[in-house]
């Protein structure tokens, strides 16, 4: 059971950006396991298996991330992250261009929320191509993250704004990926249980958003005419 992380945890996350080198970690793999990992499992578990009850015909399946980066990708000789995260989705080949529930923590900030990792330019053509179908069904959609202060629409834009059909539509229309994101400064709610229902509430908030861009493939490539 998920308990809440701790002041130990923000210190090791500290240590490591600070000495992100193999002789440190291992001094501290013991606080990292306890501090960090055995925790973050413990949180993804519980949230995973909340979400599960009430999806279970969504065949999600959750993950926890490696504290160790691919060896391919250590350039800086900074071979460990200094964040850590979990995510619930459906197996994927390709996981970064399909959408996916996610938690992260890091040395300052706790984030979590929904969307892509990095979407693929037709992914994003067929959601213009749905908006332009339907700019009002869309906007009726959208509609409730007008009403909450919980997440906000992030994610890169294009370097060249595109015509949308609507003022409303706009921000998403002009998106090269979609991020639905919550971010939070480290303190006291890091440390409870109570995290485990702020996250569930938010993921069961966000899963109409879910439900329109894990469709998305499926639709025709609006590139080819009839």
């Amino acid at each position: 059971m998920f308990t809440g992380f701790s002041q130990s945890t923000i210190d090791f996350m500290w240590g490591l950006r600070l000495n992100n080198n193999k002789p440190w970690f291992e001094d501290n793999k013991t606080l990292f396991q306890e501090s960090l990992q055995n925790p973050m499992k413990a949180l993804a578990l519980e949230v995973f298996g909340r979400v599960e009850e009430d999806y279970k015909d969504y065949g999600f399946k959750h993950k926890v991330s490696r504290i160790y980066k691919d060896a391919r990708r250590v350039r800086d000789g900074e071979p460990y992250r200094c964040n850590m995260w979990f995510s619930i989705e459906k197996p994927s080949e390709d996981w970064t261009a399909t959408p996916v529930f996610w938690f992260e923590i890091s040395p300052e900030t706790w984030r979590y929320g929904l969307g892509y990792y990095q979407a693929k330019a037709l992914t994003m053509a067929k959601l213009r191509a749905r908006i332009d179908n339907a700019p009002k069904k869309f906007e009726k959609l959208i509609a409730p993250l007008e009403r909450q202060n919980e997440f906000i629409l992030d994610g890169e834009k294009y370097k060249r704004e595109k015509a949308a059909p609507s003022q409303k539509t706009a921000a998403w229309y002009n998106k090269k990926s979609i991020v639905l994101l919550h971010e939070h400064q480290n303190d006291e709610e890091l440390f409870s249980s109570k995290l485990v229902d702020r996250l569930v509430e938010g993921y069961k908030f966000l899963m109409p958003f879910y439900d329109f861009l894990s469709t998305l493939d499926s639709d025709p490539d609006p590139r080819i005419s009839d």
